[in-house]
């Protein structure tokens, strides 16, 4: 049996006022998954084990059945991965936002919806200006930018230090952001030490590249330009998520049943994963990680990869953005494009495959469009391939599957339970 998980990024939510005391999950219209639920098996899976963020870097990485105790390293190193740059064993990588700053305070984690090509420019930029050198003559960068999608971005730095506490920008709209800067942590085992900079010194140099940004993306053209026509302007980097080179089995060595895989996503933290998981990278023309995505290119792209290989992973990150922004009405069409524009197409061309496939669909963790921060609560799941005796669920949303077979489960079981057909 080949495997597909269909995942839409921070789709879970909260009741809400607007909707009759309904979730966006129950009140959307998304025959699609409602279909899969009322003909397979439901449940709920906790997504984030204990002690760890409620980010996707955390959430994706256990669905897939990884002990984050053994691999976590933050999303720096596997945005790292998805780029192409290779680590170094004394490099830390963290993920690097360009925000938007105004009036001292974080105004949106995505700089305005900056694009890739205006992100380059002003990543070159930053760099030209920021990049610290170690060794002049080795010609060796303490301090470098490494551009990726749209405003996710790449800091590295030699020799840090990854004993720092950062703020995820996306949890903090609408607050200072200067109590956010970042700091040593406060407990730091022993065997922390290496070659290189201080927990202290790590944090202070990020600190200082902060607040120089913020002065150079503000005289940027780029940025005058945007102040000039009353738009938001991408203004400042926030760097968090650090990490070493993390050491992860690939799901062929974790299940036998996986001779080969893909992932498909728009986005270098989803990418990263898959790489270390030994995926194949499946990049889609159109692709952007919004509610604009390319759904028919992603389904399409699902649809050729199960023909080759056994395992598929496609992410659409467009609702979890959807619930940052605070725009209900944008996740709504978002779990509608999802279910129609994707899972509906994928779903006709498995029915006739003579090899059957197994389909899980689930978010990674809840977004709630009021509150605009991931939280930390479990989501539902949805399972079906042919022959999979139904439970009495009849809808897919977090109230519904509450009541579902497989029950409440742990991060661990997920795959247990999906590779075990």
């Amino acid at each position: 049996m080949k495997h597909i998980i269909i995942l839409g990024d921070g789709m879970a939510d909260h009741p809400i006022e607007r909707l009759g005391g309904k979730t966006p999950l129950q009140a959307a219209d998304k025959p699609c998954m409602d279909w899969l639920a009322q003909h397979g098996c439901t449940g709920r899976l906790i997504t984030v084990p204990q002690g760890f963020p409620p980010g996707s870097e955390v959430a994706n990485t256990a669905i897939l059945g990884y002990d984050l105790n053994q691999v976590y390293e933050g999303r720096g190193p596997l945005e790292a991965a998805s780029i192409g740059y290779d680590m170094a064993d004394d490099d830390l990588a963290l993920r690097c936002n360009i925000i938007t700053v105004n009036d001292g305070r974080i105004v949106t984690h995505n700089g305005g919806n900056l694009q890739t090509d205006d992100a380059r420019v002003l990543i070159d930029y930053l760099n030209s200006q920021l990049a610290e050198p170690i060794n002049q003559a080795e010609g060796c960068d303490r301090v470098k930018f490494i551009a990726g999608i749209q405003y996710r971005h790449l800091l590295i730095i030699k020799g840090g230090n990854k004993h720092i506490v950062c703020a995820p920008p996306h949890d903090h709209p609408g607050e200072e952001w200067r109590p956010l800067l970042v700091r040593p942590a406060d407990d730091i085992p022993s065997c922390a030490e290496r070659n290189g900079l201080t927990a202290e010194e790590t944090a202070g140099l990020v600190n200082r590249l902060i607040l120089a940004s913020q002065e150079l993306l503000s005289s940027h053209p780029y940025n005058q330009q945007k102040a000039q026509g009353g738009e938001r302007q991408a203004n400042s980097i926030w760097p968090w998520s650090g990490g070493y080179r993390p050491q992860m089995p690939t799901l062929q060595q974790l299940y036998p049943q996986v001779k080969n895989g893909a992932v498909i996503s728009a986005v270098d933290l989803i990418q990263g994963i898959g790489r270390y998981a030994g995926l194949d990278i499946i990049k889609v023309p159109g692709a952007t990680g919004l509610a604009d995505t390319n759904y028919e290119g992603k389904a399409q792209a699902a649809i050729d990869m199960l023909k080759t290989r056994d395992f598929v992973f496609v992410h659409v990150e467009a609702t979890d953005e959807a619930g940052h922004d605070g725009d209900l009405d944008l996740k709504m069409r978002a779990i509608n494009y999802l279910d129609q524009r994707l899972i509906r197409p994928i779903l006709e061309a498995v029915q006739p495959m003579t090899q059957p496939v197994s389909i899980a669909v689930l978010p990674d963790h809840p977004t709630p469009v009021e509150m605009r921060i991931h939280v930390n609560e479990p989501v539902p799941f949805l399972i079906y391939y042919k022959g999979i005796e139904p439970d009495d669920v009849q809808t897919f949303d977090e109230v519904a599957c509450v009541s579902g077979f497989y029950g409440l489960l742990h991060p661990e079981q997920f795959m247990e339970r999906f590779m075990s057909r």
